[in-house]
């Protein structure tokens, strides 16, 4: 099942950055907590850079970790294709 860990890492990830730096809630706070805790730092996902960061920075009990994301780039381009709420 890594497809499912990587869409979870991915999914958590993005609703972090919105939550953390655009001050966007694009998950509810139970479910973001629920879906943390099936977080398994111990799989590989065949992404070395992405699994050693989920192994040493990763924290179920916050969104902080995001700060340390080496690819906020793409979580960035991520939230604002998928998330970012059209400006009027």
């Amino acid at each position: 099942m890594i497809n499912e860990e990587i869409r979870r890492r991915i999914k958590l990830s993005v609703a972090a950055y919105a939550y953390e730096v655009m001050d966007d809630s694009i998950m509810s706070d139970a479910d973001f907590d629920e879906q943390c805790k099936l977080v398994d730092v111990s799989k590989s996902t065949g992404n070395k850079k992405i699994d050693n960061f989920f192994r040493n920075h990763f924290d179920a009990s916050t969104g902080q970790w995001i700060h340390k994301h080496p690819e906020k780039h793409k979580l960035e381009w991520i939230y604002q294709k998928y998330y970012l709420k059209e400006i009027k």
